[in-house]
């Protein structure tokens, strides 16, 4: 009789695990392939792959150097100095340390949003450890070395010895172009939470600013083929931005790690902003991804602009005349969204997605585009031009752009872009981030 009572205990608990037991779910989402990519990212031959980063730095350059001489300038400015800029020119403004570091720099000469991608290339050259595991740390790392080049700025400044103030000068502009920086870097390097926050809440007096779109275009290239992972690595290296300006800043990057991809086009480019979304932006109850409003707001610009004139009467005008019209027109739309400031990342993105949209993707007209409509043009054209200068590859970005910039940048400003894409390339392959393929 025990041994019944035993088997009978055995037999209840065991039904009554099995009615404790959750049900399966009947339907489970499965995450896409892409985002669970791993090395090798790409199968590329080396001339193609420094084809694309040399396109990504030497295009930024490009725009960077357009838009410089008319930084912040109003539209009516621009066209009362210049007319309409569709080209590289000369330089008329004083040294600032966001803006050229010499008086009357020739044409093709860059300022700040060139440097930090510098910047942020020699600080990837000397961390190659971890970049590629999820669990990384190298948003410390790069906040470190920040700490460490605005410190070694210092010590210069200390050590200059001169009668003539010019060095004080420019070393000064050195050091105050990454102080307020260094500020922000500091405590996250050294991992303080309470002093991070304080300080990112006044970095550039608390504005949302484009501070991560200065450095992430570049960002992508260490992550060719793989948009979600540029996206993921540009969003932990977003740490000077705040709220939506980290997804502007993230999806900057996976654009340039799309813009790799063999099968690219403008549409691939476009799908970018709605299908990278790893951090759920598109969750966000009411609001919304504020970043996918903006593309959507560059849509309908668009659209608008390229209706300004009817049907029946385009064929009376030229098509110089007609484009001018339809470029004013996109510019008096952009202008009522423009923000209180105008390196605000939310309008910089917005004009960035209308000018791409606009152009359909041309390179030349893109950055006329975003140069001729001012606020500030050197930083929006970086991003552009990085874009689609990874999307096009160097060798089709039009001479008269590209040589003067890769001159100017070596002769004047000690910038080699040409060795900097060449280590970039060999640090990739070094990686296996590609996998090396002869050429077709």
């Amino acid at each position: 009789m025990k041994q019944f009572f035993h088997y009978l205990s055995i037999l209840i608990l065991c039904f009554s695990c099995q009615f404790e037991q959750p049900k399966q779910e009947l339907m489970k989402v499965q995450q896409d392939a892409k985002y669970l990519q791993d090395l090798p990212f790409l199968k590329i031959s080396r001339d193609e792959l420094y084809d694309k980063i040399l396109g990504n730095l030497v295009g930024s350059a490009i725009g960077d150097a357009m838009g410089a001489p008319t930084e912040m300038w109003s539209r009516r400015q621009i066209q009362l100095e210049y007319g309409l800029v569709d080209s590289l020119d000369n330089m008329v403004r004083a040294p600032s340390p966001e803006g050229t570091w010499d008086y009357n720099l020739t044409a093709g000469g860059t300022t700040d949003d060139t440097r930090w991608k510098v910047l942020l290339g020699e600080f990837y050259l000397q961390n190659t450890n971890n970049f590629y595991i999820e669990a990384g740390n190298h948003d410390h790392d790069f906040a470190a070395f920040l700490v460490d080049q605005y410190s070694s700025e210092i010590e210069k400044l200390k050590t200059t010895d001169s009668f003539d103030p010019a060095p004080f000068e420019q070393q000064m502009l050195r050091v105050s172009w990454l102080q307020e920086w260094a500020v922000v870097a500091k405590p996250y390097a050294e991992k303080d939470l309470e002093l991070y926050i304080n300080a990112l809440s006044r970095f550039y007096g608390g504005e949302m600013v484009c501070a991560g779109l200065l450095y992430a275009p570049l960002l992508g290239v260490y992550y060719p083929g793989a948009p979600e992972r540029a996206y993921e690595s540009a969003y932990r290296l977003a740490i000077f931005d705040l709220g939506y300006a980290k997804d502007i800043t993230a999806l900057a990057a996976a654009m340039v790690a799309e813009a790799f991809s063999p099968e690219v086009s403008a549409k691939r480019m476009e799908n970018v902003l709605r299908d990278i979304d790893p951090k759920n932006y598109f969750k966000s109850r009411l609001v919304g991804r504020i970043s996918y409003n903006l593309f959507r707001e560059a849509l309908n610009i668009t659209d608008q602009a390229k209706k300004v004139v009817d049907d029946s009467l385009k064929t009376a005008i030229s098509a110089d005349t007609l484009l001018h019209l339809q470029r004013e027109k996109a510019f008096e739309l952009l202008a009522k969204k423009s923000q209180d400031y105008p390196f605000h990342a939310g309008e910089i993105h917005l004009i960035n997605l209308t000018a791409l949209l606009f152009s359909g993707f041309d390179f030349r007209e893109a950055l006329t585009f975003v140069v001729n409509y001012g606020r500030d043009n050197d930083t929006v054209a970086a991003v552009t031009g990085a874009i689609l200068g990874t999307y096009h590859g160097y060798d089709k970005i039009p001479d008269d752009m590209k040589l003067p910039v890769l001159k100017t940048n070596k002769e004047k400003l000690g910038i080699d872009l040409e060795d900097l894409a060449n280590r970039i390339t060999d640090q990739l392959i070094a990686s296996n981030v590609v996998q090396v393929v002869s050429e077709q």
